[in-house]
């Protein structure tokens, strides 16, 4: 059971992650201003306090880095993407070129779901695809793609 909800303060920390840099995004306020309201007026729920700061603050001083990672996978320029969307790619990113402690699936699924549940009507399916392909071109996640071998 501790296993369960140690994901699923995890979950909500990701929701709050995604929240936090669509405003960092929009505002464009001092990251470690967001952090602090965040963590003072969001406590809704029990979240991982400590994976909501770490990966926040990661993203936000990373940007260029994560950009560059899924800017080939596009469609369209990244400037033109929802600001959604973009927080979704750049959490994820993170998540599968630095976070190894986290299964290649469970960052595809919950960035899956978070667009589902914050983006617009189909952009869970263009968050997979290009979320997919960034964690191909990680070398660390290529034996968790390969699946069991008989």
């Amino acid at each position: 059971m501790r296993a369960r909800e140690a994901n699923r303060a995890r979950s909500r920390a990701r929701r709050r992650i995604l929240q936090a840099l669509y405003q960092w995004q929009v505002a464009g306020q001092d990251p470690t201003d967001i952090e602090r309201q965040f963590l003072s007026e969001h406590r809704l729920g029990r979240m991982d306090l400590e994976y909501f700061s770490e990966v926040f603050l990661a993203v936000t001083t990373q940007v260029e880095t994560l950009d560059a990672a899924f800017d080939g996978f596009l469609d369209r320029p990244a400037r033109t993407l929802d600001p959604v969307e973009l927080a979704l790619l750049r959490l994820g990113t993170y998540e599968l070129r630095e976070r190894f402690e986290v299964p290649y699936r469970v960052c595809m699924n919950e960035a899956v779901e978070l667009a589902k549940a914050f983006g617009a009507e189909q952009s869970h399916r263009f968050i997979n695809g290009v979320l997919d392909r960034v964690g191909r071109q990680v070398p660390l996640r290529r034996s968790e793609l390969a699946g069991p071998r008989r």
